[in-house]
Parts: structure tokens; sequence; C-alpha cells
């Protein structure tokens, strides 16, 4: 039995590590900590890998796109307060502008990464992957900005993620997507404070 379980670990190592960094990331960015973006960065680059072998192609592009916004991120709540401001960037509220952008962008991203998938890959999962993969998008915009309406989005990605992942046998992460599920409710809570403390 522990042989089992030392052959199932040393199998999936990428995969347990980028699950544990990405719980402290998540961990992190429920504090608004600046070192969210240098732990998703290591995640985002771990999870290139495993979705790679899981042909997970859409879920796979956006760890890519997680690296390059981790960059965008970190710059950002590093250089993107006001030299008047001593503290963070605040936490902000989107716009209903906004979110008619941000549901258009959505859209669009998903029907582009849907053709790819249907036409350009042996995907058997394009639709989920396709819509998870959109809503990641520009919900990490969002976290990169302080959006806190980012968290409700999350909440909605990460279950429908854990699902897809269970279908996929990728245990590990779907433990992750659980632990971010609920984490992403604790985040919009723990968000919200701050928010209310800026009004």
């Amino acid at each position: 039995m522990i042989a089992l379980i030392l052959e199932w670990l040393l199998g999936n190592k990428i995969e347990l590590l980028g699950a544990i960094l990405g719980i402290l990331y998540i961990f992190f960015s429920i504090r608004q900590n600046i070192l969210t973006w240098p732990t998703g960065l290591l995640t985002s680059a771990l999870y290139v890998i495993v979705f790679s072998r899981a042909r997970l192609y859409a879920d796979m592009g956006l760890q890519v796109y997680y690296v390059g916004i981790s960059l965008y991120g970190w710059y950002f709540w590093l250089r993107g307060k006001k030299p008047a401001q001593k503290k963070q960037v605040p936490v902000r509220i989107t716009t209903k502008k906004l979110k008619g952008i941000l549901l258009l962008v959505s859209l669009i991203l998903y029907v582009i990464i849907l053709y790819i998938l249907l036409n350009f890959t042996d995907s058997d999962v394009p639709y989920m992957d396709s819509l998870t993969t959109a809503l990641s998008i520009v919900a990490t915009w969002m976290l990169a900005k302080k959006y806190i309406g980012h968290w409700l989005i999350w909440i909605f990605v990460d279950a429908v993620s854990a699902g897809l992942y269970v279908y996929k046998g990728l245990w590990p992460t779907v433990i992750l997507f659980t632990i971010y599920t609920v984490m992403a409710i604790l985040g919009y809570l723990e968000w919200k404070k701050d928010l209310k403390k800026e009004i």
C-alpha cells in the first residue's frame, strides 16, 4: 500500500507541487499580499505541464496567460497606486459599463477558444474547457486591477473546474479547485470588508 502511494506521489509530483503553490497563491490573494503574483507565476508554469499531459489545451493556454498577467499584476500592485497613496492599491467596484464590456469580452473569448479546440485539438471537453478559460482570463485581469467582482467569477469557475478535473482524474487538482471555491467565497467576504473601509 505504501509503495503504491509513493509511486503515485512520484508520478504526480508536478501536479502536487502546483496544487500546494496554488493554495498559497489564493491565500496571498485573499490577504492582498504581493506574494500573490510570484506564487501564481510558479503555479501556472507547473500547470502548463499538467494540463498539456491531460489534453486540457485551453487550460494549458490559460496558464501561459497567467504567467504574463502575474507579471502585470505584480507590477500594478507595486506601482499602480497613486503617488499620494501610502498603502496598497484599493479594492474597487466594477461599473455597469465595465461589466458589459467584460461580458462581451468573455463571450468573444469563449467563441474563439471553442473554435480552436473544436477544429485544431483532440480535446474531449471543448465546451467546458472554453467556458472556464474565457471566464478565468477576465477574472484574472480583474484581480490584477483589484475589482472585487473577480471573486464571484472565481466561485463559479472553480466549482465547474473541480467537476471537470474529476472527469479527467486529476485528483490533487480536484482538491485544489474545491479549496479554491471555498477560498473564493472567503476572499469575496474579506475584500468586501476592505471595500467598506474605503467608502
